[in-house]
């Protein structure tokens, strides 16, 4: 006769729990919480170990979502263990929750995965940490609003108390205080005699009652209460914790709350909503345009750098006045300066050029970039900004030693910038194509896929991090280009690899036009792999490509020494008119004007005065103005007329007279100048300082070299040694890749298995304690000798060269020269072992089946 299975036996512990499942649940585990995995732990025992530990526990509470967290809040103060009934009870109220209902066993599921919830469904168990953390208590106050049990605020009560308050409530006395307690309890939890001993109350008393019912559960009295607290004090409706001090105790609370703990359940996540819907060609045209603008200010900023940038202050950084020149100089405001400053920084086209008197300047990356075709020298900016930690929001603000936080400075790193950056413009891509959302539904959807620190609900902490870079992002993502009018672009959707966009079902009648988008509790897609980026990189670059306007190959010169470029300029001309004009003013159509100063800046350069007749007449739609030709021929016959080179400096010129004049102007006296020869005139400045002092004074001079030829000076002459990009900062340990995991979950198997195979009993070994045996020499050989001739499988304990103590189940197959070689069950291979790194050895019991 066949004998019954039984059924399997409920987990005693979460190692056991840990034990019974496969190994894609434990992969599940172990990616969902990464920090269990570093190092591997040895078997399942000190999985169960790590996973209980509070850091770990915190970290895994902190990435929950409202409703995981607020079904971990209520397994906290429901009974230890609890029922699946109970729990729901707790979340749906004695009325039920359709929604409730249908979200906690995904959401269970989501706690058992990540090992904060053990047990079946008849005994639901929360990790001891996570109890003790979300238990309520007096000094924290449990989310729930709800204090502690009966049981637990009586516990110091005398019993003579104890039975007056069970008389007072209409109940029988007792022999001892815990029946009376039990008693209490039950009255409390039934909700019909609850009703009833509430319908006795003074209604003062029941105001009381409903001050406290959904926290904070504390309140304070006077030696002599007021008769409508005497009345509930007497009834136990009230507990005293402390002198002066009352509590509500948790089942009073939960029967005045029809049973649930929290006001608000929140199962379903908060629908993200379109504040105001666009075209999609719109939206993708007014992004292109300020994609174009990005790459555009980005290359100003550094040529505005090109022969070495503000100094480094000594704790790193940019000084407040350096920001403040780049603010002016880029015509935006101090915050936008710092986000084009750290974006620069971030794609790594701008560094310290590591000199002794530090400063900034652009990398030999910079040069490459300018290079590149506008597409992809913006999809270079918007990787770097999607991908980095650092944030420039920060700048202007104060660190913990409550000093200011500089643009390029330590202490900007944020390792949650990247993932809120990828899953605020997750949210975008699940609205309408066109619609642009309101911040306050994003922020919202945010809070609730993981609340602020307190998990409170409805929480609204305004100034939590993540909020915070959460409105940056908004910001930051429409000056880039990414999005545009609000909504996200095609290229923006393109580069978080966010599939093809969803159509409305309706067009929409107005811009206040709400459009709700229903999203199902799932968890976030993860950031996309460096691979995956790289290739959703490139494919926004061809997306925005055909949406930036073409360069054009000519300007329109002006009578009034101005020229105007009617859109981007090709690289070249560009190039060339920068350094022949200045730029006067931007937007659609940028005005260069033309200056003695500029037009000088060309001579340096290595032009000629025929050179840049030429260059203004092949690039002209206009002819050239008179006065602009008379400019520059005026200026190109004092140009050079005066030679500054290196003596400490001098001055040379065929023309005395004009030596002469130097000499006799008053402007002249700090460059310390003698003559030398009629036509020699020598300085104590050095050659830079002299420049510009003649300059100042109206003169053209140029710089000669050792030899006597003209140097030509260019703007772009200074870069620093090549540099990388910052790396991000990581948020906690990486994710383990697959290959990664599967070797872990094999390494636990097998350590498990050494640590649970089952052994002979022998006196003096660690076979009943699970620790690893302990046998002399001889004992260790003659048991390796013995199982070489049955065949059998042992229990070793063994020690390795770096002293790390491990414990193996082997299969001795020769012994000799001081060597065992077995196979080894818990690597899965042939290994050999030093006898004396064996600690001891133990039998394994025969297989019962």
């Amino acid at each position: 006769m066949s004998t019954e299975e039984k059924p399997a036996a409920a987990p005693r512990s979460l190692a056991e729990a840990l034990r019974g499942r496969d190994d894609v649940s434990l992969a599940a585990l172990l990616r969902s919480r990464p920090d269990l995995v570093t190092p591997v732990p040895t078997d399942l025992t000190q999985l169960a170990t790590r996973a209980g530990t509070r850091a770990s526990v915190v970290r895994a509470l902190e990435r929950l979502d409202r409703f995981a967290l607020q079904t971990a809040q209520a397994l906290a103060v429901a009974g230890d263990p609890a029922s699946y009934g109970e729990l729901l009870g707790l979340l749906a109220g004695d009325d039920g929750d359709p929604a409730v209902e249908a979200a906690l066993p995904h959401t269970l599921g989501t706690l058992r995965e990540q090992a904060l919830v053990w047990g079946d469904d008849t005994r639901l168990r929360l990790v001891r940490t996570a109890r003790e953390l979300l238990s309520p208590s007096p000094q924290h106050p449990s989310p729930t609003g709800l204090g502690p049990s009966v049981r637990e605020a009586t516990a110091g009560m005398s019993p003579g108390r104890i039975q007056e308050i069970v008389a007072t409530a209409g109940l029988p006395s007792t022999h001892d205080s815990v029946s009376a307690v039990t008693a209490l309890t039950a009255l409390f939890d039934d909700p019909a005699r609850m009703s009833a001993l509430l319908d006795e109350a003074p209604s003062e008393s029941v105001e009381v009652l409903e001050r406290l019912v959904w926290g904070p559960p504390y309140g304070q009295v006077t030696a002599d209460p007021a008769p409508r607290l005497r009345w509930l004090l007497d009834r136990g409706l009230l507990l005293p914790t402390a002198p002066g001090t009352v509590v509500l105790p948790r089942e009073v609370a939960l029967r005045l709350r029809a049973g649930r703990a929290h006001r608000r359940p929140e199962p379903v996540p908060p629908p993200v909503e379109a504040a105001a819907t666009h075209r999609p060609q719109v939206v993708d045209a007014t992004a292109a345009g300020q994609a174009y603008t990005a790459s555009v200010t980005v290359e100003e900023l550094l040529k505005d750098w090109h022969e070495g940038g503000p100094a480094v202050l000594r704790a790193g950084g940019l000084s407040v006045r350096d920001l403040k020149r780049t603010a002016v100089a880029l015509d935006v405001t101090e915050p936008v300066a710092a986000f084009w400053v750290e974006l620069a920084y971030a794609a790594g086209l701008l560094a310290s050029d590591g000199e002794a008197e530090e400063r900034y300047a652009a990398t030999p990356a910079y040069d490459e970039w300018r290079e590149q075709p506008p597409a992809e020298r913006w999809a270079r900016l918007a990787a770097a900004w999607l991908t980095a930690t650092r944030t420039p929001g920060l700048v202007g603000g104060r660190d913990a030693k409550d000093r200011t936080l500089s643009a390029l400075g330590p202490g900007l790193d944020r390792s949650a910038a990247p993932e809120v950056r990828h899953r605020v413009l997750t949210l975008l891509a699940g609205l309408p194509e066109g619609a642009a959302p309101s911040a306050e539904s994003v922020l919202a959807r945010l809070h609730w896929e993981r609340p602020p620190r307190g998990g409170g609900q409805g929480s609204g902490d305004g100034d939590d991090l993540r909020t915070r870079l959460a409105r940056w992002v908004l910001s930051e993502a429409e000056t880039l280009g990414v999005t545009g009018r609000g909504a996200l672009s095609a290229h923006g959707r393109a580069l978080i690899g966010a599939p093809a966009p969803r159509r409305p079902e309706a067009e929409p009648e107005g811009p206040g036009d709400k459009l709700p988008v229903h999203h199902r509790p799932a968890p976030p897609p993860a950031p996309l792999s460096p691979a995956e980026q790289a290739a959703a990189t490139a494919a926004a670059a061809r997306l925005l490509a055909p949406l930036l306007p073409e360069p054009l190959d000519h300007v329109l010169l002006q009578a009034d020494l101005t020229a105007v470029a009617p859109g981007p300029l090709e690289r070249p001309l560009a190039d060339t008119l920068g350094v022949l004009a200045d730029v006067e003013s931007k937007g659609g159509a940028t005005v260069y004007r033309f200056t003695p100063g500029s037009v000088r800046r060309a001579l340096d350069a290595g032009r000629t005065a025929a050179d840049l007749h030429a260059f203004l007449a092949a690039h002209s739609r206009t002819p050239v103005p008179q006065p602009l030709a008379y400019l520059i021929d005026d200026v190109a016959r004092r140009h050079g007329h005066l030679r500054v080179g290196a003596a400490s400096a001098y001055v040379r010129c065929d023309d005395d007279a004009v030596l002469n004049e130097i000499l006799a102007d008053k402007r002249a006296a700090g460059l310390g100048l003698r003559r030398l020869a009629p036509t020699v005139l020598a300085a104590q400045a050095g050659p830079a300082g002299l420049l510009e002092g003649l300059r100042a004074m109206g003169f053209a001079p140029a710089a000669e070299s050792a030899e006597g030829d003209v140097l030509i000076s260019r703007a772009d002459a200074h870069r620093t040694p090549p540099r990388t990009a910052p790396e991000p900062v990581p948020e906690g340990p990486p994710v383990p890749d697959d290959t990664l995991l599967a070797a872990a979950i094999r390494a636990i198997r097998a350590g498990d298995l050494a640590s649970t195979a089952p052994r002979k009993p022998a006196a003096g070994d660690g076979a009943d304690s699970g620790e690893p045996p302990r046998t002399t020499a001889a004992d260790t050989l003659a048991t390796l000798q013995a199982a070489v001739l049955t065949g059998g499988s042992l229990w070793i304990g063994y020690v390795n060269a770096e002293g790390a103590a491990s414990q193996r189940v082997i299969a001795p197959v020769r012994v000799e020269g001081g060597f065992v070689t077995a196979y080894d069950h818990t690597a899965d291979e042939v290994r050999t072992y030093p006898l004396h790194r064996i600690t001891g050895v133990a039998e394994l019991a025969d297989d019962e089946g």
